[in-house]
């Protein structure tokens, strides 16, 4: 900006300057005091996406039942390339809403994993876990852990399991990591992780971090929310340096020696957890581990949501790129 000013707050289209404060609002009074949500309010703006067999941008979707007793699903995304009998790599999705709100088939999450399939190309698969306050860590990782299981067991057609990326925003973006480090002390027979895409990853910790207070009231995320969320999600008498939600803090384990793929970490510059991104990458590269950092600076937490802004563009092409030079992957276009 001219002058060198700095911009406190983020360059916005009308529609979201618009929209954003409505959907706050509901989500705000949907999470009560007393640590429970109320589902019924939140799905006023919590819009659902049937499965679609006719493509929509050359991707078809379908969804598939893992264990039905706990609602564990996934949504598969399927582009032309693999029903042209082509196979494709897998990006196994965990979707955000601070581990207790949103779906699989929630509406903003099945229109970013339908052109996540489309551009890339690849196999998408959006899982559905169980969410809190009903159910507390580490029942989240335990349903990532096994749809991997899951998929090991039951490749979907066209699929290359070798060329496996677990990704995920927000709160999915922490599952992305947990998933990602348990998956990496077990064997699968056809499964290989080697990539791990954490969006905006939701970590906390007791002591706040500059970013926490400066963008302490985002347009869509808060630091209030981020308190409220964790209560619903640690085990109860936890503070926010349980190693959840604190990956290189205090209580947190050493993963220097666990098998862990290079990491393509996203960071907005109006999002409230800003620096406990940048401290994930330090965290990583401490550990002996491969990253890439990717920051937006006028991006807001979950910008990605909203494909009018040009952040979202970019970060699909960076998406693209880093499967490319991890696995060979599109390099005839």
């Amino acid at each position: 900006m001219a002058g060198g000013e700095i911009r406190k707050s983020p360059e916005l289209p009308l529609r979201l300057r618009l929209v954003l404060p409505i959907f706050s609002a509901v989500n705000n009074v949907s999470l009560r005091r007393n640590g429970t949500v109320n589902r019924r309010l939140f799905r006023l703006v919590d819009f659902k996406s049937s499965t679609n067999k006719k493509p929509i941008k050359g991707v078809t979707t379908s969804d598939t039942t893992v264990d039905s007793s706990r609602n564990l699903w996934f949504r598969l995304y399927r582009p032309r390339e693999a029903a042209a009998g082509e196979n494709l790599p897998v990006i196994v999705y965990f979707h955000g809403g601070g581990f207790s709100l949103f779906a699989a088939n929630s509406k903003p999450y099945n229109d970013f994993c339908l052109n996540l399939s489309q551009i890339l190309p690849a196999i998408v698969v959006s899982v559905n876990y169980r969410l809190s306050p009903e159910h507390r860590y580490p029942s989240q990782y335990d349903d990532g852990v096994d749809a991997l299981k899951f998929l090991d067991d039951n490749p979907p057609e066209n699929t290359d399991l070798s060329r496996c990326f677990i990704a995920g925003d927000s709160a999915g973006g922490n599952l992305a990591h947990h998933v990602t480090v348990r998956a990496g002390e077990l064997e699968f027979r056809n499964l290989k992780i080697v990539g791990q895409i954490p969006i905006q990853p939701f970590f906390g910790g007791e002591e706040r971090t500059h970013s926490e207070t400066q963008h302490a009231r985002g347009p869509v995320f808060s630091l209030k929310l981020a308190d409220w969320y964790w209560r619903a999600f640690l085990p109860e008498g936890s503070d926010r340096d349980h190693a959840a939600a604190n990956v290189f803090g205090p209580k947190s384990s050493d993963i220097s020696g666990v098998k862990f793929p290079k990491s393509l970490v996203f960071v907005g510059g109006f999002d409230a957890l800003k620096d406990r991104h940048k401290r994930y990458c330090e965290g990583l590269k401490k550990s002996g581990k491969e990253v890439k950092m990717v920051e937006y600076d006028n991006a807001i937490h979950g910008f990605y949501a909203f494909p009018e802004l040009p952040e979202t563009g970019l970060l699909l092409e960076e998406v693209r790129e880093f499967i490319k030079e991890g696995t060979g992957f599109g390099d005839q276009s």
